[in-house]
């Protein structure tokens, strides 16, 4: 089994949409997605998710079906400083890597902020939607792996978000989603791919093939927008 995970195009926040070069990039997405022998599209109820969609659905007179565990991850702490609600997947450098039980897979949520909000519970809620959708197409979660039920080589795509996504993949691999939070980058309309290993029957898998190749903007004369990105040395614009 395939899943790839698309995170949205270049977003307008404030209006939950595209802006226009978000729209130009979902149009490139369609282009390689028309390719792709897709089963069946699943994406985020936001608009920005739906949008970048569009395209794709138009080009192949497909649906998608809205998850709403597809949703982008909250603002769901309170930040210390400010006391304003924070999102849980964005701290400076010189805060999260202070504290270890960000490392670890089980005990990140145990920490002082994360306690602020319902972060674990928005997380154990994404986790259990996620194990129903794999049984629902062969795969059953037992311990740290899956039971392949029914093997199959079945593509599905989630259109949708970031903090979502890497939430998704800290739950299949068993990895804090801090580290993927804090320490990985999905341009907009970048492609994730993960796939089954099946090597002993009947035990399956997922590994990681692929995190936010955008190589179909290439492909189509662009350059991937920046947001999401942050500047990479001190004394530069956070712009590209």
């Amino acid at each position: 089994m395939n899943i790839l995970l698309i995170r949205h195009g270049d977003p307008d926040y404030v209006n939950d949409t595209l802006t226009k070069k978000g729209r130009q990039e979902a149009v490139a997405l369609a282009k390689f997605l028309k390719n792709v022998p897709v089963k069946k599209f699943y994406c985020s109820p936001m608009g920005r998710a739906r949008d970048t969609a569009a395209p794709t659905l138009s080009v192949l007179d497909r649906r998608a079906q809205i998850l709403d565990w597809l949703h982008e991850f909250p603002d769901c702490v309170v930040d210390p400083k400010s006391g304003a609600e924070h999102v849980p997947w964005d701290f400076l450098p010189g805060e999260w890597t202070e504290i270890p039980e960000f490392y670890d897979k089980d005990k990140w949520s145990d920490t002082d902020i994360m306690k602020t909000g319902n972060a674990r519970e928005v997380y154990d809620y994404i986790c259990t939607s996620l194990d129903n959708f794999l049984a629902s197409y062969g795969y059953v979660r037992e311990g740290n792996c899956y039971r392949a039920v029914i093997p199959n080589h079945d593509t599905v795509v989630f259109i949708c978000h970031f903090g979502v996504q890497c939430a998704i993949l800290s739950h299949l691999l068993g990895i804090s989603p801090v580290l993927l939070w804090q320490g990985m980058i999905c341009p907009p309309t970048g492609i994730t791919r993960v796939s089954t290993e099946e090597r002993v029957e009947g035990v399956a898998y997922f590994r990681c093939n692929r995190f936010g190749d955008v190589s179909h903007l290439y492909l189509d004369g662009q350059r991937p927008s920046f947001a999401g990105r942050f500047r990479e040395t001190s004394g530069e614009s956070s712009l590209d």
